[in-house]
């Protein structure tokens, strides 16, 4: 049995693991054998030469110190892993020397001793492309880890199905069926491999953490606190960021967005160690979109248009192959295409002919620049029906679009008012000028000056009132001017 497939079960045995710090071969020496041996003697002291699993540590005078510091190091690493039947078989050799003058250093011993004495457990590696990433209790639980990364993207039946397919090699697969979806294929964008190891028990990863340490790189995203006066510029400057990598890891998080004190803000770049492909086919049906076509028709008055023939959608039945890499779509093949029906395109004729006594619907602003002083709506308890326009130098009044002048004097509210039937359903209705400069039945071109802005009727202040009907209905003017 390899010790791969060992591990696989819960008993393991942890591993005295030492470092090499000295050169000094790793041979027994019976320093209290030989020829060269000291006599006992009552001026005599008895000290001990420390090796560690062969290497040579250094020596003192009592070596119960050592072996209460193992036994604790043992019994800590017991409690730590209850869950675990553990084995511990030290390897420390005492080697006895009698000495006459001891300069035995039992302090410097003990530390070199604390320094590298470690206990490690059997355990295994995922190992990335050649590097160990994370260690797993076992092989079953590695096995796990990575099922878990695919089943982010996928459902476990799909899983299931895809690997029940691919055991049948030469297996012809079946058309698929319309509004359907098979998985191709679902794989780690990385060689991956599993490798016993020993290690430190400390370094051994519960499943769902190794989930997420190879999804973000990290088990604990580190937060950023806002304190007074920070912007998002600052706060991504000082840690060597971009505002736009800042955002994309706080979402709902924008460069509008008003930052409060004692807000926190992720600033943890994440950088998954491995990323999970699929590839997968879709069939479905999908409509065609009709084409807009537009006939112009020189005999048809400007601003009319009649539909010739009517929009129709057509539909195809289409097979895409698709890529994604962590849920996102990095690829869209079409495969196929089935035309189930041609689309039909909407045809509109569109009139060009202007005709000097008739609007195109479309409205030029009626003064010269200026700004709105007043939209239309509620206003000192009654309907403002208009819009007021002031502010402007040049007090010229325009026609906003072609037409006839139906009415042109005094009104006792609007004072000067002209009234402009465009002769295709709108007409406009201009107030409070100080003069007119057109007459009753005279037609008017768009942009024709028809008057000079005043304060006339019952006003306020200088201002052009101005009203728009459609088929004798008022609208909001800010819908139609251009």
């Amino acid at each position: 049995m390899s010790l791969l497939n060992k591990i696989s079960n819960t008993n393991r045995s942890l591993v005295l693991k030492t470092s090499i710090i000295t050169a000094i071969a790793a041979s027994v020496i019976a320093f209290s054998h030989g020829s060269g041996a000291l006599a006992l003697t009552s001026n005599s002291t008895e000290i001990y030469h420390v090796y560690l699993n062969g290497t040579y540590i250094g020596n003192i005078t009592d070596r119960n110190v050592l072996n209460k510091l193992i036994a604790e190091k043992v019994d800590h690493a017991k409690k730590s892993f209850s869950d675990i039947e553990l084995n511990i078989e030290p390897q420390v050799q005492y080697i006895p020397e009698q000495v006459i003058q001891s300069q035995v250093n039992d302090t410097e011993t003990v530390r070199n001793f604390n320094n590298i004495f470690q206990i490690e457990t059997e355990a295994v590696a995922i190992v990335i492309d050649g590097t160990p990433v994370v260690y797993l209790d076992n092989k079953d639980s590695a096995e796990k880890v990575i099922k878990k990364l695919k089943l982010q993207y996928v459902t476990e039946d799909q899983l299931k199905e895809l690997e029940a397919r691919k055991s049948q090699k030469d297996a012809e697969l079946p058309p698929l069926k319309e509004n359907e979806t098979r998985l191709l294929d679902v794989r780690l964008s990385k060689e991956i491999t599993i490798e016993a190891k020993n290690i430190v028990p400390e370094k051994i990863l519960t499943a769902d953490n190794a989930v997420t340490f190879l999804q973000k790189g990290t088990l604990e995203e580190k937060k950023y606190t806002v304190a007074p006066g920070d912007v998002l510029e600052i706060i991504a400057q000082n840690h060597g960021m971009k505002v736009g990598d800042l955002l994309a890891l706080n979402p709902g998080l924008t460069e509008k967005s008003l930052l409060k004190v004692g807000q926190e803000i992720n600033i943890t770049e994440l950088k998954p160690f491995v990323d999970v492909i699929v590839e997968k086919e879709v069939k479905q049906k999908e409509d065609i979109p009709f084409i807009d076509q537009i006939i112009e028709d020189s005999s048809l008055p400007k601003g009319e248009s009649k539909e010739k023939q009517a929009g129709k959608n057509g539909a195809r039945i289409v097979t895409y192959q698709i890529a994604e890499q962590d849920g996102v779509p990095v690829k869209k093949d079409q495969a196929s295409e089935q035309i189930l029906t041609q689309p039909v395109n909407h045809v509109v004729i569109k009139g060009t002919k202007v005709i000097p006594s008739r609007g195109d619907g479309s409205f030029a602003w009626p003064t010269v620049g200026g700004q709105i002083t007043s939209k239309q709506g509620m206003r000192w308890g009654k309907m403002h029906k208009g819009i007021d326009l002031a502010g402007t130098s040049n007090k010229t009044i325009k026609a906003a679009d072609n037409g006839v002048v139906v009415f042109a004097g005094w009104s006792s509210s609007y004072g000067n008012k002209i009234i402009i039937d465009h002769n295709n359903g709108f007409r406009t209705l201009y107030g409070h000028m100080s003069s007119l400069s057109v007459t009753e039945g005279q037609i008017v071109s768009k942009g024709t000056a028809i008057g000079i802005m005043g304060s006339t009727g019952h006003s306020t202040g200088v201002h052009l009132h101005f009203e728009v009907y459609k088929d004798g209905n008022l609208v909001n003017p800010l819908t139609y001017l251009q």
